[in-house]
């Protein structure tokens, strides 16, 4: 019974608070104001990140990559500059293509195997073309002979400039198969 005196009276005492309410602020239920902005900070500090980021990713999207490709029409210098019966290779990395003169003219090959995509290589002992990645064989013409490429190499425009240097179009190709080796521009008479 004295307990529960004592209890009442430290209700009624002025300034002092009762045992039960010590302890809950004992075990930390209540959140102090230091606490409060401290949480309040972080939340804000997370929010303009998220904001950011997704801003961040719309000012990406005006600005997509872009794939620089070399120059597709080119000045190849004059004819004079090419051997009849020989395969000029100087262009075939910078602008992956084979320039060939014959007792005719001059026309432009496609570096380009038409089985997968490989880059066949100029074997002049053996006077072809030699795909390394699936054996296909090509005649100096561009005309497939042994391997799986299903048609021969493709051809570019060519034509001559006004003061006579011979000018590479890799926009337009031509096909053997669709009869278009024949067109004038596929061929260049010299």
């Amino acid at each position: 019974m004295a307990e529960i005196i004592s209890k009442k009276s430290a209700t009624k005492e002025p300034g002092r608070r009762p045992p039960a309410a010590l302890d809950k602020a004992d075990t930390g239920d209540q959140i102090s104001r230091r606490s409060f902005f401290s949480w309040l900070s972080i939340g804000w500090f997370a929010f303009i990140a998220a904001t950011g980021g997704f801003f961040t990713m719309m000012l990406r999207f005006f600005f997509p990559n872009v794939l620089f490709e070399p120059v597709q029409t080119f000045r190849a210098g004059f004819p004079d500059d090419y051997t009849i019966g020989e395969v000029d290779l100087r262009w075939k990395n910078k602008y992956g293509v084979w320039i060939v003169r014959n007792n005719e003219g001059i026309y432009v090959l496609s570096t380009t195997c038409t089985h997968l995509g490989c880059t066949p290589n100029w074997l002049n002992s053996e006077q072809k073309f030699k795909c390394p990645c699936h054996g296909s064989g090509f005649f100096k013409t561009g005309i497939n002979f042994e391997g799986p490429a299903p048609r021969p190499l493709e051809r570019f425009k060519i034509t001559l400039a006004d003061n006579g240097q011979i000018i590479v179009d890799k926009t337009i190709k031509f096909q053997q198969e669709k009869g278009q080796w024949n067109d004038p521009e596929a061929f260049l008479n010299v």
